[in-house]
């Protein structure tokens, strides 16, 4: 895997060669040696899977308050999504910054969110699939979300959003007082 930092400090994009042959292709898909730079001590505690269907639907912005604040490692299974990290860091130099990233199968990359970042992604194929890493379990206590067009973050998502979820729909804005999260 080769690390790649994006314009977010903490934020990763891990990128896998394929190894392909006339059989198919072999992918690693997660070595935790080789992601040793990033995770740290951190281990995997949790792994989900989403399916969502229809092009243009949207997701997030979550995530969660510590104590059980998470890294994430996010890596597209099949179909196209518009992956989106949003620094929501005290004190971080890149506070209120975002930083997209398009993930495909092809392209094969592990996209890295460190706590303290809000995650989101918009489907650009039917049927897009995801595999999260995350470095704590989920708490529905802790959670936390940002409302997806929240002019603060002035996001340019693809798409026109649709097939928001009531709870995704309902997320507020950030106050004009946020000072940002203490991961």
């Amino acid at each position: 895997m080769k690390l790649q930092q994006t314009p977010l400090p903490g934020v990763f994009v891990a990128e896998s060669i394929p190894h392909v042959d006339q059989r198919g292709a072999f992918l690693r898909c997660f070595c935790d040696s080789e992601l040793a730079p990033v995770l740290g001590s951190r281990r995997i505690r949790q792994i989900n899977h989403s399916r969502t269907s229809r092009v243009g639907a949207l997701r997030g912005l979550h995530y969660q308050f510590p104590p059980h604040a998470e890294m994430k490692l996010i890596r597209c299974l099949k179909g196209k999504v518009w992956d989106v990290a949003v620094d929501l860091r005290c004190g971080s130099p890149t506070f209120l910054q975002w930083h997209a990233e398009e993930l495909t199968p092809d392209n094969a990359k592990l996209f890295v969110l460190p706590e303290g970042c809000a995650h989101g992604f918009q489907v650009l194929e039917p049927d897009s699939e995801l595999l999260y890493l995350h470095t704590a379990p989920y708490h529905p206590k802790a959670e936390g979300g940002v409302a997806w067009n929240d002019p603060r973050l002035a996001i340019s998502w693809p798409l026109p959003p649709v097939d928001l979820s009531q709870r995704d729909n309902n997320h507020p804005w950030l106050a004009l007082n946020f000072e940002g999260i203490t991961p």
